[in-house]
C-alpha cells in the first residue's frame, strides 16, 4: 500500500474519530450502531439468519465496540459541547385539541381525578387505589411481597413459558434486602463475563388478591367476589396479594410521553373505553344529542395517553380489581342501590369472533396486559387469541337479577381517608379531621366537571345477553339485560380524562438541572456539573435521554423525529422512537414492545404496523416516510425494546428497569458502565470518580418539592397493602382463604409538605 493511501485511511479514521467523540450526533450514532449490531446478533443466534452472516456480524460487533472503547476512553480529555437544553418549564403541557368538547371546568375534572386516583374504595377490595402504586415520588417504595417471578418469559419462537418460581426468597411474602441486588450479581461489577449468579424475578408492585367479581354491594366499599386458588402467589396454599409482572414506573412528569405503561400499549389517541385508542375499533362511549336522544360515538382524543393508561388498573386482577369487573360495575358501586348482575352467563364458545361481544365485555376487561400474562401461569403454551381469552375471564356462576326501582346510593368520595384541610386541591372540600370530603357526590363531582351530554338522560343503556346494545326509556328488570345509566356507561371516559388532567399537574420542573439551565450556575454543585459533561458525553446517556423531558419517548422528540425512524448507521433497521432494549435481561425473559395487544392481537410496534400496512388504521396518521422506504421483510427492533423514562427524581424512585433488578443509583451506573449485563452496549471505562460525578449529576435531577410533599405533591392519607404477618413460610388465612393484610399509614400531608420521603430500603 503506497503512502497516500496510508495517509487518506489515517485522516478518514482521525475524522471518523473527532465526529464521533466532539458532537453529539456523532456519539449517538456511534451508540445506535452498537446497539443494533448486538440486537442484530441475538437475532442470528436464534437462527433469524444464515450462519455466514451471523459470523460476519459478530466480527463487526467486536470490531465496533473496541472501537467504541478506544474512543471512550479518549474523551476524558475532550472538550464535549452538549446539545442546547432548556428548563423543563419551558415545556408546554400535551393536551388533546379537542379536550373543551368534554370537559366543562378543567379546575373541577383535575378535583375529581385526584380523588379517584387516591381513593382506596375503587378497588375491588375497598383497600387499594390508583395510588397504592404510586404514592411515593409517583412510584413505589414498598418492599415486603414486592417479588413476582418471571411470568412474562416466552420461548424463542414467541410461545408464551412462564416461570413461576420465586428465584428471589423463594416464595411470595419475602422481606427484600439490600443484599438481593443487584439480581443479576457479577464478582466484577465492571466485567460483565464474572457472573455469580443471575435471577429473572421481577421487583414490582403488590396489588389484590386472586377473586372473581361477583357483584357492587351497595354502600359498601368492598365488593362481592370469590375467593380463587391462587396457584402462583400463595404462601402454603393461602393466597397473597399479586405482584405485578413489570416495575412500576412513576406517573410524576408522564404527561410528556407520547404512549406510556413500558410496552407503550397506552395510545396516544384516546377512546374512552380502555388504553388501545384507536387499535380497538368497537370501542365507543354514549353521547346524549338531548336527554332523549342517545347514540353511540366513537371519541378519539390525541396526546392522551395518559387517559388511556389509566383504564389499566382499575381493571387489571393484579392491580385494582376481582376477575370479570367492568368500570360499568365502578359506575354503578359509586351511584345507586341495585343488585348487579354478573356477566357471567354471556356466550363465549366463540371468542375467536370478538365484534359483537368487545364494547360491553372484551374491550373493557382487557384493559390490562398484566391481566393477561398474570394467568400465564394457568394458560400454558396457549397460541389462540381465543383460548387466551377464555382461561382469562374465566365467567362462570349464577346471574343475579337487577333492581333499578329503589333510591340512589352513594360512597363518600375518599370515605376511609383524611384529607388534608391545606391540600391544594381537595381542601376546601375537606372534612378534617373526619374522613372523606363534604357535600361531594361522584355523581355530582361528575356534573361539575363534564359537560351534560355525556351524563345527562333520561334513557339507559341496556346490554342483552348476546352483547346487543338498545337505548330504552325504562328498566324491564329482566335477568336476561344490564341496564346502566349514562353517567353509568361513560365512566371509563370520565375516569380516564380526570385522572389525565390530574397527572398533568404532576410536574418536576424545579430541580438544581431545571435552575441551571435557567442561568443559575451555581445550582449544579462542580461535581454535578462534570456529571452533567459525562451525562452529555462519555457516558452517552443523551442517546436515550433527550431533551428537556430527558427521554426520547416524549411528545415533543416524537413530532421532531417522527413516530418511527431508522438507525443512522449499520442496516438501518426502523424502530420506535423512544424505545430501546439495552440489554436489562434476555429477550426471551421480557417481549417488551416485541408482544402484541390483546384486542386484535397487533404488534405493539408501530413499526412493525408500518409493515403490516396497518399504521394509518390502528394509529390514526400516515406513517414517516423512511428514507430508503420500509421493507415488509426487514428486520424491526421492538424486541426486549422498552420505553426510555424520564430521570427527574431519579434518586427518588428506585428500584430501577423496568424489572426492578437495581437498588441504587450506583448500580445502575455500574451496570451502564459495563455495556449492560446482556451484551448490548458499549463499555464506557468509567473511572471511579467519574462513576460518583455521574450518580451526583443524577441526583441533581430531584426536585425537592416531590422529596418533601409539597403542593402539587401533596396528597390525602393512604394505607397502603404491606405484605401480609409472617414471611415467605408461613401467614395467617383470613377466614376466605386469603393472607390477613398489613398495612402501613401515608398520612395526609397539605400544600406545605411534610417530612423528607424515605428511598427504597432505607
Amino acid at each position: 500500500m503506497g503512502i497516500i493511501p496510508i495517509i487518506s485511511l489515517v485522516v478518514f479514521i482521525t475524522g471518523l474519530s473527532i465526529y464521533l467523540i466532539l458532537t453529539s450526533r456523532g456519539r449517538f450514532l456511534l451508540k445506535s450502531l452498537v446497539t443494533k449490531i448486538k440486537r442484530q446478533e441475538w437475532r442470528f443466534r436464534y437462527g433469524k439468519l444464515n450462519y455466514l452472516r451471523s459470523k460476519f456480524s459478530k466480527t463487526i460487533t467486536i470490531a465496533v465496540i473496541i472501537l467504541a472503547a478506544v474512543i471512550a476512553g479518549n474523551t476524558v480529555s475532550a472538550q464535549v459541547t452538549p446539545p442546547p437544553l432548556t428548563s423543563l418549564k419551558s415545556v408546554s403541557v400535551p393536551e388533546p385539541n379537542n379536550l373543551g368538547d368534554f370537559v366543562k371546568d378543567k379546575v373541577a375534572a383535575i378535583k375529581l381525578g385526584k380523588t379517584l386516583f387516591w381513593d382506596m374504595q375503587v378497588g375491588s377490595d375497598g383497600q387499594t387505589s390508583c395510588a397504592s402504586c404510586h404514592f411515593h415520588a409517583g412510584a413505589d417504595n414498598r418492599s415486603k411481597n414486592q417479588i413476582s417471578p418471571g411470568l412474562l418469559r416466552i420461548n424463542a419462537d414467541g410461545t408464551v413459558n412462564p416461570d413461576t418460581v420465586f428465584n428471589i426468597g423463594g416464595a411470595p411474602n419475602y422481606q427484600l434486602k439490600p443484599g438481593d441486588f443487584p439480581f443479576h450479581k457479577l464478582s466484577n461489577p465492571n466485567d460483565p463475563n464474572t457472573v455469580v449468579s443471575d435471577r429473572n424475578d421481577v421487583s414490582s408492585s403488590q396489588g389484590v388478591s386472586n377473586t372473581k367479581f361477583v357483584d357492587v354491594i351497595p354502600g359498601s366499599a368492598q365488593d362481592k367476589v370469590k375467593t380463587e386458588p391462587d396457584p402462583v402467589f400463595n404462601v402454603g396454599g393461602t393466597n397473597v396479594r399479586r405482584v405485578q409482572p413489570r416495575n412500576t414506573p412513576t406517573v410524576i412528569d408522564s404527561v410528556f410521553n407520547f404512549r406510556n405503561f413500558w410496552d407503550g400499549r397506552a395510545q396516544n389517541i384516546f377512546n374512552g373505553v380502555n388504553p388501545f385508542g384507536l387499535r380497538d375499533p368497537n370501542a365507543s362511549v354514549v353521547k346524549a344529542e338531548k336527554p332523549n336522544q342517545l347514540k353511540f360515538v366513537k371519541i378519539r382524543l390525541n396526546n392522551s395517553s395518559l387517559a388511556s393508561q389509566a383504564l389499566g388498573p382499575p381493571l387489571s386482577s393484579f392491580e385494582l380489581s376481582a376477575d370479570g369487573r367492568t368500570f360499568q360495575e365502578i359506575g354503578d358501586k359509586f351511584g345507586r342501590i341495585d343488585n348487579k348482575k354478573s356477566l357471567s352467563t354471556l356466550p363465549l364458545d366463540n371468542l375467536d369472533n370478538l365484534d359483537n361481544l368487545a364494547d360491553t365485555l372484551v374491550g373493557p376487561l382487557l384493559n390490562s396486559v398484566e391481566e393477561l400474562t398474570g394467568n400465564l401461569a394457568q394458560i400454558g403454551n396457549t397460541k389462540s387469541i381465543s383460548t387466551l381469552l377464555k382461561n382469562v375471564l374465566s365467567l362462570r356462576g349464577t346471574k343475579l337479577p337487577r333492581v333499578l326501582g329503589q333510591k340512589l346510593s352513594r360512597l363518600r368520595p375518599l370515605g376511609k381517608q383524611v384529607v388534608h384541610p391545606q391540600d391544594s386541591v381537595l381542601g376546601a372540600d375537606s372534612r378534617y379531621p373526619q374522613p372523606g370530603l363534604k357535600d361531594k357526590t361522584y355523581d355530582q363531582l361528575i356534573k361539575d366537571a363534564f359537560k351534560p351530554e355525556w351524563w345527562k338522560s333520561n334513557q339507559l343503556i341496556q346490554v342483552d345477553a348476546e352483547g346487543r346494545r338498545t337505548f330504552v326509556n325504562s328498566a324491564d328488570n329482566s335477568s336476561q339485560t344490564d341496564e346502566y345509566t349514562l353517567l353509568e356507561y361513560n365512566f371509563s371516559l370520565f375516569f380516564g380524562l380526570a385522572i389525565q388532567l390530574y397527572e398533568s399537574t404532576l410536574i418536576a420542573n424545579d430541580t438544581p438541572f431545571d435552575r441551571f439551565l435557567e442561568g443559575n450556575t451555581r445550582a449544579l454543585t462542580k461535581q454535578q456539573q462534570l456529571g452533567k459533561d459525562l451525562f452529555q458525553g462519555k457516558a452517552l446517556c443523551i442517546g436515550c435521554h433527550v431533551g428537556s423531558e430527558l427521554t426520547a419517548a416524549s411528545v415533543s422528540s416524537v413530532a421532531k423525529d417522527g413516530r418511527i425512524k431508522r438507525a443512522p448507521f449499520g442496516a438501518r433497521s426502523p424502530e420506535d422512537n423512544g424505545f430501546f432494549n439495552i440489554g436489562v435481561r434476555p429477550v426471551t425473559d421480557d417481549p417488551g414492545l416485541g408482544g402484541n395487544d390483546p384486542v386484535q392481537n397487533n404488534p405493539l410496534s408501530e413499526a412493525r404496523l408500518a409493515q403490516l400496512g396497518k399504521f394509518q388504521l390502528l394509529l390514526g396518521e400516515k406513517p414517516p416516510v423512511l428514507n430508503p422506504p420500509l421493507n415488509s421483510s426487514e428486520t424491526v427492533f421492538a424486541d426486549g425494546a422498552f420505553k426510555a423514562p424520564g430521570l427527574r427524581n431519579v434518586e427518588l424512585t428506585a428500584p430501577y428497569f423496568h424489572n426492578g433488578g437495581q437498588a441504587t443509583l450506583e448500580q445502575v451506573v455500574d451496570f451502564y458502565n459495563r455495556g449492560g449485563d446482556f451484551g448490548v452496549l458499549p463499555p464506557l471505562k468509567l473511572s471511579p470518580e467519574e462513576k460518583q460525578q455521574l450518580v451526583a449529576f443524577l441526583k441533581g435531577l430531584t426536585d425537592e418539592r416531590v422529596r418533601y410533599e409539597k403542593a402539587p405533591f401533596d396528597h390525602p392519607q393512604l394505607f397502603v397493602p404491606n405484605g401480609h404477618p409472617g414471611n415467605q413460610t408461613f401467614v395467617s388465612d383470613d377466614g376466605t382463604g386469603k393472607a390477613t393484610d398489613s398495612f402501613l399509614e401515608i398520612p395526609a400531608v397539605g400544600r406545605n409538605g411534610g417530612s423528607a420521603i424515605r428511598n427504597f430500603l432505607k
